[in-house]
């Protein structure tokens, strides 16, 4: 290697190279044109050429597909296997087009065009290939988005006890109800409670750190009667906000504590 074959320009410097550096003859080869196939380079001679796909001129295309061929086996023997399949059926369609076509019995019968496969083939392959081109310019996952995992801060979040509703109230009731019904075997005549009176002796029951259950606060000896009037001054002390009732979680048993004041 010459002295002056051993430097290169490298921004506006000129830069030397090692003498025993070693660099093969094809290392700076680049390949412009570069095809999926048989067909893709057969479909790039005919839009090149302005060519019209229904009626390809045979002998144009191959002799512009053969001089391809050639340039591929001296640089690339390696992919020029599966070109040669094409050339062979090229050379064959344009043989059976120069060829006189037999005389046929039937006078009504067209001739096949020997194009006719070649130009099926092309046409389903330029499909696929405009669909591929507009699937490779959709947004592609990894190459043009991302995903991304942002950290999030530990949050607990501890659920409200679910809110104690009237009819709630009122089945609890019925199962007090029937519970009185099961134990009531002869009337007795008694006074008459109060609302007022039930309602102090609820209170006196009931504490603010405490709560008692539901049912605890009726007696089911007092009969459909009592329970009613229990049932009702319970409803008077909620509708006073001088109780608090609760359920800490669903289904669970209804729980009734005294207001702080």
């Amino acid at each position: 290697m010459s002295e002056t074959d051993s430097t290169i320009l490298f921004k506006g410097e000129q830069l030397q190279l090692p003498l025993d550096l070693f660099i093969p003859p094809d290392a700076f080869e680049i390949w412009l044109e570069e095809f999926e196939g048989p067909l893709d380079l057969l479909l790039h001679l005919i839009r090149k050429n302005n060519f019209d796909i229904l009626d390809i001129p045979i002998r144009e295309i191959t002799t512009q597909y053969m001089a391809y061929i050639t340039h591929l086996e001296e640089e690339r023997f390696e992919l020029a296997s599966e070109y040669l399949v094409m050339a062979a059926w090229l050379a064959e369609i344009k043989s059976r087009i120069l060829l006189p076509m037999p005389e046929s019995d039937n006078p009504d019968e067209e001739e096949l065009d020997p194009r006719q496969e070649l130009i099926r083939r092309l046409q389903i392959y330029a499909q696929y290939k405009e669909v591929a081109i507009a699937l490779s310019k959709s947004p592609l996952f990894y190459r043009d988005t991302f995903p991304i995992a942002p950290g999030t801060p530990d949050i607990k979040i501890t659920p409200e006890p679910p809110t104690v509703e009237l009819s709630q109230l009122v089945a609890a009731l019925q199962k007090l109800l029937a519970r009185a019904a099961l134990r009531e075997r002869h009337q007795v005549a008694s006074e008459k409670i109060s609302i007022t009176d039930r309602m102090a002796e609820i209170i006196t029951h009931l504490s603010v750190e405490k709560p008692i259950a539901f049912s605890d606060l009726f007696h089911p000896h007092e009969g459909r009667y009592g329970i009613t009037i229990s049932f009702l001054s319970l409803l008077e002390l909620a509708k006073q906000q001088s109780i608090i009732i609760e359920q800490n979680e669903a289904y669970a048993e209804i729980m009734i504590s005294l207001k702080a004041a």
